[in-house]
């Protein structure tokens, strides 16, 4: 695994059509989009190795809707 370096990936799901977005944190552009959590978080964590940041989800139903966890 690489040494992190800084930076955090935030996977969460958008309101206007659904789809779940993955972006670094604190950054309005979206990387890529995906139709379920699970290919999304498939894809983050292999990008998150490679570039060694960290990942956080934002909770999208629930008790803990709108807080961040670590994914």
């Amino acid at each position: 695994m690489a040494e992190k370096t800084g930076g955090t990936y935030l996977v969460q799901k958008r309101k206007a059509d659904g789809l779940w977005t993955v972006q670094n944190m604190g950054s309005d552009k979206v990387i890529k989009t995906f139709k379920t959590k699970a290919e999304a978080d498939a894809f983050v964590k292999e990008r998150a190795e490679r570039n060694g940041k960290g990942v956080v989800a934002r909770a999208s139903k629930g008790e803990n809707k709108g807080k961040f966890r670590k994914s």
